[in-house]
């Protein structure tokens, strides 16, 4: 694709280019120079002279979504709506976006995305619009926002909701800068009815549980997703996520699972969520699918076949997501056993402490450590204790010699002056096991991130460079640089994939009549810039975003409206 660093271009009423700007919103019916050639096959539109468009994409190659090669062809909109692709020489358009030498692509969508976590803070989502993604799948890893426990303090908040109605209300009143489609949580479910205890659910409970995911499913919810290694997640049997489940199945929406184990357990893990499907009648997506820990790097064949077998043999509609880094990012906690947090946080950090239960999970911790590598293997990403911040950023080995501690001493008061709200990226995952992930048919990309900021309210800790980098990081390194897809592929698991996966009818595909959220980038330049040491730093090669056809982003600058709007999902 050539020339290999394009620009975006303004054109004037003379037909002379001048560099587009973040003012160019021009005025309508702008006549336009001559077009690309024909575009996407079948598509192609011919409009006669005086035919406006609220919006041109002129001139680049369209890549659509569904994973065909780019053909040259120019893209009009209006009302928020595709309305034509093809050449649309003649045409007239408020705003004009030349895109030569770029690829357009359909907005990227991230199937597992924690954006939830600092949109109410700060809508704008800069570091999710700036990788060229329109819409986010968030409620992941089993929890939501919705249901909300009516008789908990600590479940308030004006984040918090006790209806997946209410949750999108909130939505459409907040005007974010992408789409948000949601799942419901199952923890935050055995949370609203059960609380943290470890304990099975009994029947009326069940019921309480299973009403409360038909109700999120009646008012959007793209699917239900567990967190089998979090709590109170962690609690629920084969038997109750299966119940909860059945109204996925009955209306063919996914269950998304972070299952039970990353690590030693990890075939039984996926067996389990398998299970879960089958029983359910449901399509299955694993989360961040990982092979934790050097000795079992082995596991990806023994996984592949497991999932092959499922899909072939047992015909379970399954996916899986992995974002593009050999690092994971979690709590502190989950150092430890699932067991020990029964009860919530004081109770985790009452047992710390005791005589004989305190030494039983120091070795628990040990063990989970030295299965990753060691203490050094393990960096703190946030703390909830601001005198603690200095740790952020830190590797526990490091900063506890500096401290002239333990290790694990460390890990423990920081817990304690955080109350268990302790962040970390743990470094265990092979390189060579994730080329083989991406270049798997039922990958897809997604963050596992949040959005964030370089400056303001989504400015927080140290995080995973995964929040500002993962979609572009996926276009540069293993398109570009390691052709492990090619663009086409890459693309499709980036939009159309996902969006066919969460049931977005009218996402994910350049086509009449889809939603306008487009990205317009350069393949020749676009990359992740974010670190594990320098982690607040966007990435770059995007030029253009529209958002449901309003213009989002242009050359870094943000555009004078936020177009997201809440996805509510409706069964077939």
């Amino acid at each position: 694709m050539a020339p290999s660093h394009p620009t975006i271009r303004r054109q004037a009423t003379s037909t002379a280019s001048a560099p587009l700007t973040r003012r160019t919103v021009l005025g309508s019916a702008l006549g336009l120079a001559g077009a690309s050639a024909l575009g996407c096959a079948g598509r192609g539109q011919r409009p006669g002279a005086g035919q406006t468009y609220d919006v041109l994409v002129q001139g680049g190659t369209v890549y659509d979504g569904t994973g065909a090669p780019g053909v040259a062809a120019d893209i009009g909109i209006a009302g928020g709506r595709i309305v034509a692709i093809g050449a649309l020489a003649g045409a007239g358009a408020s705003t004009l976006i030349d895109a030569r030498g770029l690829a357009v692509a359909p907005g990227f969508i991230d199937f597992h995305s924690h954006t939830d976590g600092t949109l109410f803070d700060d809508p704008n989502a800069e570091s999710v619009l700036r990788q060229g993604v329109t819409t986010v799948v968030t409620g992941q890893d089993g929890y939501s926002r919705a249901p909300r426990l009516r008789a908990s303090v600590a479940e308030g908040g004006s984040d918090r909701f006790e209806s997946m109605d209410a949750f999108f209300e909130a939505i459409e009143r907040l005007s974010p800068a992408v789409n948000v489609a949601n799942m419901v949580g199952l923890g935050s479910v055995r949370k609203a009815v059960i609380g943290e205890e470890n304990r099975p659910a009994t029947p009326e409970e069940l019921a309480r549980m299973v009403a409360l995911v038909e109700a999120a499913l009646a008012e959007g919810a793209c699917g239900a997703s567990s967190g089998l290694e979090y709590t109170p997640g962690a609690f629920a049997s084969l038997e109750e996520l299966i119940a909860l489940c059945r109204p996925l199945g009955a209306r063919g929406l996914v269950y998304a699972t972070h299952i039970r184990n990353e690590d030693e357990q990890l075939v039984e893990a996926i067996d389990e969520a398998i299970a879960v499907a089958r029983g359910a009648g449901c399509p299955l997506h694993i989360s961040h699918l990982k092979t934790s820990g050097r000795r079992n790097w082995s596991k990806l064949d023994q996984i592949f076949a497991r999932l092959e077998r499922a899909r072939t043999e047992e015909r379970v509609d399954l996916s899986f997501d992995r974002y593009p880094y050999t690092a994971y990012q979690t709590t502190l906690t989950n150092l430890f056993p699932a067991w020990s947090r029964d009860g919530g946080a004081d109770a985790f950090l009452a047992r710390l402490s005791e005589p004989g239960m305190g030494e039983r999970l120091r070795e628990a911790a040990m063990a989970k450590v030295e299965s990753i590598g060691g203490w050094d293997n393990v960096m703190v990403s946030a703390v909830a204790h601001a005198a603690d911040r200095a740790a952020e950023g830190q590797r526990l080995g490091s900063y506890a010699a500096a401290l002239g501690t333990s290790p694990y001493e460390a890990a423990v008061g920081l817990l304690q002056r955080s109350r268990g709200n302790v962040g970390m990226v743990g470094f265990a995952m092979s390189e060579d096991n994730l080329v083989r992930i991406i270049s798997h048919p039922l990958w897809m990309a997604a963050s596992d991130g949040s959005a964030m900021a370089l400056e303001g309210p989504a400015r927080r800790g140290h995080p995973h460079p995964r929040s500002l980098g993962t979609f572009s990081r996926v276009l540069g390194v293993y398109v570009r640089e390691k052709k492990v897809l090619t663009l086409e592929q890459a693309i499709h698991k980036l939009s159309g994939f996902p969006a066919a996966r969460a049931r977005l009818k009218d996402r994910g595909l350049l086509a009449p009549g889809m939603a306008a959220d487009v990205v317009v980038f350069d393949p020749a330049s676009v990359a992740d810039q974010a670190t594990y040491a320098q982690p607040f730093a966007y990435a770059t090669g995007v030029r253009a975003v529209l958002v449901n056809g309003a213009l989002a982003l242009l050359d870094g600058e943000r555009g004078p409206q936020r177009a997201g709007r809440p996805l509510r999902v409706t069964a077939a």
